[in-house]
């Protein structure tokens, strides 16, 4: 008696996976955020899919995302990076790829992996990074950073490069 097995991997496999498909897709994307009398954010994208219908919703913007935030003076910093996403459940969002914010004070942070936590209004990454800041004549290297959103409390870690400390 002969008996033959037929390998159903490439089946069971099809049978498993889920296809995601947005349940919305946007072009030339534009999203304000506003705080009662202020404009907060404004987020632009050239193309946004909306994840809302997944059992863990997020927005995606695959071709790049342009941010520019305004503090209580209005003074603008903005945040550039080739992919972004934006986890709906965690208000955490994920930007990769080229990632470069710049204060309005002319500070400047490139890496390529950066979180953003909007609930803490914290961000970090543990990416290689470059952060400069002219007026005090920093110039930063380092593998990992957190910090809050105005730059004003900054963890760098494995860092090197010149750092302007003022003394008594």
């Amino acid at each position: 008696m002969f008996f033959s097995c037929e390998n159903n991997l490439g089946a069971l496999q099809k049978l498993t996976l889920q296809e995601k498909f947005p349940m919305g897709e946007a072009t030339n994307f534009t999203l304000t955020y506003t705080d009662s009398l202020r404009v907060v954010a404004i987020l632009k994208s050239p193309l946004n899919y909306d994840y809302g219908n997944q059992e863990f919703p997020y927005s995606e913007f695959p071709d790049g995302v342009h941010i520019d935030f305004f503090n209580e003076q209005e003074n603008k910093t903005t945040v550039d990076a080739r992919f972004g996403i934006l986890y709906n459940n965690t208000d955490l969002v994920e930007l990769r790829d080229s990632v470069v914010i710049k204060t309005h004070e002319g500070k400047i942070l490139k890496t390529d992996l950066l979180y953003w936590d909007q609930r803490t209004e914290w961000i970090y990454t543990d990416d290689p990074f470059t952060f400069t800041d002219p007026v005090e004549g920093t110039v930063m290297n380092g593998v990992g950073m957190d910090f809050n959103k105005d730059f004003t409390v900054v963890n760098a870690h494995k860092t090197t490069g010149v750092i302007s400390i003022k003394g008594e």
